[in-house]
C-alpha cells in the first residue's frame, strides 16, 4: 500500500499521484502542467493500461488535462469523479484535444516549410472523446467502491463547481487506511458556488499550498471595484479585456456584471455590450445554470427560486464563430470582453490582446492567478513590450488586476481547513505549489503546529502501511537552453533516464570539485583546465 508523487511536486500544476494497493493502481488526477515547468517529473512507475481507475478531484485542466493521453497510451480504467466534474469535463477535455490538434497543425505548417517533420498532437479530439466514455460521475458525500480494497468519497471543496476533496479508503492486509487528497481548497464567500466543507478524519493528508505562504487582502468590493474600471475605461473610449478562465472566473464575473447592470451603476454607457468569446465559456456557464441548486451557495439558490438567471442580462453577446470573434474588435464602441485562456497562453484571448494592448485607453483587467512563465504573468510583473504570434506588440493599455479573487483558499484557509480534522493525520504531504509557497507552507506545518510535514518531489513513495518513506528523492531541476527551450523532456521516459543521469554526473562532479580543496595547485589547474575544456567542447 503506497503512494507516490508525480506531478505538482514544488510546483503549481499537473496533479498527478499513484496510488498502489495490493494488486491494484490508480491515480488521483492526472494533470496538465502549464506555464512554467521547472522541476523534471519521475516517469509513471505503471503502464496506463494497469491503471484500474483515475479519482479525479476537480475538472481544471492542471488536474484532468493528461487524461486524453493516459487513454491514448492505453488506459481502460474508470474514471470516478463528481456529476458537475463530469459534466465540465466533457466540454473541457475536447476544447483542450482541439487546442492541441490546432497548435500541431499551425507547427506542422511550419515544419513543413523547413523540411522538418510533421508535429503530432499530444492527444486528439477522439482521444477525449474516448476518456470521457469512461467517466463515472458519482454524488458528492457517498462512499463508492471503485475496486475491492478501495473506496472513495467526494466531499465538496468549494473551489470551482463540482470540485471535491477525495477521501479515499485502502485495505491491504487487513488493515485499512485513509488518505485524503484535498484537490485545490477553495477560497471562502465566493459567489455563486458553496464554501469549502470539512473533513474529520485521516491517516494521511496530501493537501495544496498554492497560497500556502501568502495571505488573500481583506475581501474587497468586487462590484464597486469592477464598476470604477468599466467607468474610467468607458469614458476614456476603451475596451476591458478581461482574460478568464473559461470555467469559474468567467461566470463570476458575469454574476458581478448582472448586479452592475441590474443597479446601473455604470453612468453614461447604458447597454454597454459584454463580449464573451469563448465557445467553452458559453457551454460552460450552460452547465453552472443546469446544475443541481445544492452546488450553489445561499445567494445563488435564492436568486433561481425567485425565476432571476444569475448569469444573464441585457446587452450579453456570446462569440462562437471564429468570424463572430473578429468582429468584435472591428467594433469600436466601449465594451468588454471575456475571453479564455486566463493566463493569456492560448485561445482568442490573444487576438483581442493584439488589438488593445497598444490601445492607452484600454483596459487589461486580471481576475485569477498568473502562473510564472505565462503572457499574464508578464503582463502583471509589468512587461512593457510583450510577443503575441512573432510580433512584438507595446503594452500601453492599463494593466489592472482586481485582488483578492482567487478560487484558491490562502494560507490562513489552508490552515482553517486543515484544523478542522479531529486529529493531526499521521503524515502530511504538501504539494501543488510553487517551490516556495510548497516549502514556507510546510515549514509552517511543521515549525508552528506540530504536523509531520513534508513536501515530496517527483517520485517520492511512501508506504502507508508501515508509514515510512521508500523513496525520497531530491527535486531535478530542469536545464534550459539559450532561449528559454528544455534541454530535456519528461514525456520521453528514455531523454528523462539519460538526462537524469546526467544530472547525477554532475552532483557526482561537483562533489569531487569540494573533495579537491587543499590539493596542490598543480593538479587543481589540471583539473580546471580539464573541465574548461570539456565545456568548451559541448558548447560548440
Amino acid at each position: 500500500m503506497k503512494v507516490t508523487f508525480i506531478g505538482a511536486t514544488h510546483e503549481v500544476t499537473g496533479s498527478c499521484s499513484l496510488i498502489e494497493v495490493g494488486n491494484t493502481a490508480f491515480l488521483v488526477d492526472c494533470g496538465m502542467e502549464q506555464g512554467e515547468n521547472r522541476f523534471e517529473n519521475a516517469p509513471l512507475p505503471v503502464a496506463p493500461s494497469a491503471l484500474a481507475a483515475v479519482v479525479l478531484t476537480h475538472a481544471h485542466i492542471d488536474h484532468s488535462g493528461y487524461l486524453p493521453l493516459l487513454y491514448k497510451q492505453g488506459f481502460c480504467g474508470k474514471v470516478y469523479t463528481t456529476e458537475s466534474t463530469t459534466s465540465l469535463c466533457q466540454i473541457m477535455l475536447r476544447d483542450s484535444a482541439h487546442i492541441q490538434e490546432s497548435e500541431a497543425e499551425w507547427k506542422t505548417r511550419k515544419a513543413v516549410r523547413a523540411g522538418r517533420p510533421e508535429v503530432e498532437p499530444l492527444y486528439t479530439v477522439a482521444d477525449a472523446e474516448g476518456v470521457l466514455e469512461h467517466f463515472r460521475p458519482c454524488p458528492y458525500d457517498q462512499v463508492i467502491r471503485i475496486a475491492e480494497n478501495a473506496a472513495v468519497r467526494f466531499t465538496d471543496i468549494g473551489h470551482l463547481l463540482g470540485s471535491a476533496a477525495a477521501e479515499l479508503w485502502l485495505t491491504e492486509d487487513g488493515v485499512t487506511k485513509k488518505i485524503v487528497f484535498s484537490g485545490d481548497v477553495g477560497n471562502t464567500n465566493q459567489p455563486i458556488i458553496n464554501d469549502p466543507k470539512p473533513v474529520q478524519q485521516a491517516d494521511y493528508l496530501v493537501i495544496e499550498s498554492t497560497y500556502g505562504n501568502r495571505l488573500h487582502a481583506e475581501r474587497p468590493d468586487y462590484v464597486g471595484e469592477l464598476t470604477q474600471i468599466l467607468q474610467q475605461t468607458f469614458d476614456r473610449g476603451g475596451t476591458v479585456v478581461i482574460p478568464s478562465f473559461a470555467v469559474g472566473r468567467t461566470q463570476e464575473m458575469l454574476y458581478f456584471i448582472r448586479e452592475i447592470k441590474e443597479k446601473n451603476l455604470v453612468h453614461g454607457h447604458d447597454g454597454f455590450p459584454v463580449y464573451v468569446d469563448s465557445p467553452l465559456a458559453n457551454e460552460a456557464t450552460g452547465i453552472f445554470l443546469q446544475c443541481p441548486t445544492e452546488n450553489l451557495d445561499e445567494e445563488a439558490r435564492e436568486l433561481v427560486d425567485r425565476g432571476v438567471n444569475p448569469l444573464w442580462f441585457d446587452g450579453l453577446r456570446t462569440s462562437v464563430t471564429k468570424e463572430d470573434s473578429q468582429a468584435i474588435n472591428a467594433n469600436a464602441e466601449p465594451k468588454v470582453i471575456i475571453s479564455a485562456s486566463g493566463m493569456c497562453d492560448a485561445g482568442r484571448i490573444r487576438h483581442h490582446l493584439k488589438h488593445n494592448l497598444w490601445h492607452a485607453a484600454s483596459t487589461v483587467l486580471f481576475v485569477g492567478y498568473q502562473a510564472g512563465g505565462t503572457l499574464g504573468r508578464a503582463l502583471v510583473d509589468g512587461a512593457q513590450k510583450v510577443r503575441i504570434f512573432d510580433e512584438e506588440i507595446a503594452v500601453n493599455a492599463e494593466i489592472r488586476v482586481m485582488a483578492g479573487i482567487s478560487g484558491h483558499a490562502d494560507k490562513n484557509g489552508l490552515l482553517h481547513w486543515l484544523q478542522c480534522f479531529d486529529a493531526h493525520p499521521q503524515q502530511v504531504f504538501v504539494n501543488h505549489g510553487d517551490d516556495d509557497s510548497c516549502t514556507d507552507f510546510t515549514n509552517c506545518l511543521r515549525e508552528e503546529y506540530g504536523y509531520n510535514a513534508y513536501a515530496p518531489y517527483s517520485g517520492t513513495c511512501y508506504d502507508l502501511l508501515h508509514g515510512e518513506f521508500i523513496a525520497k528523492p531530491e527535486g531535478v531541476l530542469i536545464v534550459r537552453k539559450e532561449g528559454g527551450t528544455e534541454a530535456g523532456t519528461a514525456r520521453d521516459p528514455r531523454a528523462l533516464a539519460a538526462f537524469s543521469a546526467l544530472q547525477r554526473a554532475v552532483r557526482q562532479l561537483a562533489a569531487v570539485a569540494q573533495a579537491a580543496a587543499g590539493r596542490p595547485n598543480k593538479e587543481l589547474k589540471r583539473m580546471t583546465a580539464q573541465l574548461e575544456e570539456l565545456c568548451r567542447a559541448w558548447n560548440k
